[in-house]
């Protein structure tokens, strides 16, 4: 079991949270995701890093698979950002100790400065079902209720905020 999922998987039990592991080959995509069937399961969900203009504040941005970011029209306003880019690997690297394809919320298990910012999409307060993150690698799902992750992002110290993205 590679580190960082090992990591993950011990603060959910450490936290006593209930879980499914889904482990699969390397995904990239949604439509990778979608060939090997992993939908059937719950809601993935579409993560984003990213950075104010002046790198100064950084953020994950998680919605449903479904919804298109419009980064500058949406997202920007509604964090009261500047202009907002993709944070590049290095950053990835530095600030949540993550690769690219890899971007999760549990990135903030890395985040030791408790730094970076967890936005989600209003619409995952909704949700019945489970929701799916990668264990800070890209070849398994973490499986649990969106209450549960919010409930473990929090505890870890991370600010969390919430948003409206459009399908």
């Amino acid at each position: 079991m590679n580190e960082q999922m090992k990591k993950v998987l011990d603060a959910l039990d450490a936290a006593g949270i209930t879980y499914e592991l889904m482990e699969h080959p390397p995904v990239h995509t949604i439509e990778d995701m979608d060939a090997l069937g992993i939908f059937t399961r719950g809601e993935v969900c579409k993560n984003l890093f990213l950075r104010n203009a002046n790198g100064k504040v950084h953020y994950i941005v998680s919605m449903c698979k479904d919804k298109h970011p419009d980064i500058q029209g949406s997202i920007k306003p509604q964090l009261g950002s500047s202009r907002l880019s993709f944070g590049s690997a290095e950053r990835l690297e530095k600030h949540l100790g993550l690769q690219p394809g890899s971007v999760t919320p549990f990135g903030v298990l890395n985040n030791d400065a408790h730094d970076v910012k967890v936005v989600f999409d209003r619409d995952l307060l909704t949700l019945d079902g489970l929701v799916g993150f990668h264990p800070n690698v890209n070849t398994a799902f973490v499986w649990l209720k969106f209450s549960d992750l919010l409930k473990f992002i929090e505890a870890q110290g991370n600010e969390v905020l919430f948003i409206r993205c459009e399908r």
